[in-house]
């Protein structure tokens, strides 16, 4: 299932079925839907990390055979749709993926701001092969990410790839050691959780606004979302920092 703990201002959000290669079922989505508006509700939580449990996959997508649970197609429709409620966490999220990343794991792993991937990690969108396209927003989040020649050979060949490619098309922002990926990951939710959450929450806003809107309706969103920070104070010790630094 999936677990939710805090480490000091991090709040962690773990895939919890390692036999299942940590493949979601309609009960995990309504956990985490829960999970991540309770993480976005908690002022002691400025960060978030997003991994998989045991040593195989971080996750290899959606239970295929929970797919007959659902009445009619209309009920799928309706269904609680896990990718956005990471997607809308107004924190910023690290994933750490290793092993078996595909489907709707690539779809979670893209819906989060930084990816730390683990040296045995595959990546791919095998959904194409099964007849059907990816409902987690690969289509529309990978072009952006990775660029459209990429995404599209991703996701129009089902074709996997390893963590060096991943890198290498900017999938992910570093790989590690599979033994040290956890605590590469964390070590970054940390330091961004020590960050003044009202910068770190402004500066994700803005930047998730230039994916959506045009220039002009960003850079006025940004001046905004600095008056805020400034409003809220939070710039006195970076401006005291600065002036000392100079002197």
């Amino acid at each position: 299932m999936i677990r939710f703990e805090k480490r000091a201002q991090v709040g962690e959000i773990v895939l919890d079925r390692p036999a299942k290669l940590n493949t979601l079922t309609p009960e995990m989505f309504s956990q985490l839907r829960d999970i991540c508006q309770q993480a976005n509700e908690d002022e002691e939580v400025h960060a978030i990390l997003l991994y998989g449990a045991g040593e195989r996959a971080f996750c290899a997508g959606t239970d295929i055979n929970t797919l007959k649970d659902y009445d009619s197609f209309w009920a799928w429709r309706n269904r609680v749709d896990y990718v956005t409620q990471i997607r809308n966490l107004r924190k910023p999220v690290v994933c750490v993926a290793h092993g078996w990343t595909l489907g709707g794991g690539l779809e979670l792993a893209a819906a989060a701001d930084i990816r730390v991937a683990a040296d045995n990690a595959v990546f791919g969108a095998p959904e194409v092969t099964l007849g059907w396209i990816g409902a987690g927003g690969t289509s529309q989040f990978l072009p952006k990410l990775i660029g459209y020649g990429q995404a599209m050979k991703l996701l129009v060949t089902g074709e996997r790839i390893d963590a060096t490619e991943a890198l290498r098309i900017g999938l992910v922002e570093e790989v590690v050691p599979a033994a040290d990926a956890l605590a590469r990951g964390r070590a970054l939710a940390q330091n961004i959780a020590a960050l003044p959450p009202v910068a770190t929450e402004a500066v994700k806003a803005a930047v998730r606004a230039s994916l959506n809107g045009n220039l002009q309706s960003g850079l006025q969103l940004e001046n905004e979302l600095m008056t805020l920070c400034f409003a809220m104070g939070q710039d006195k010790d970076g401006a005291k920092k600065f002036n000392q630094r100079k002197n």
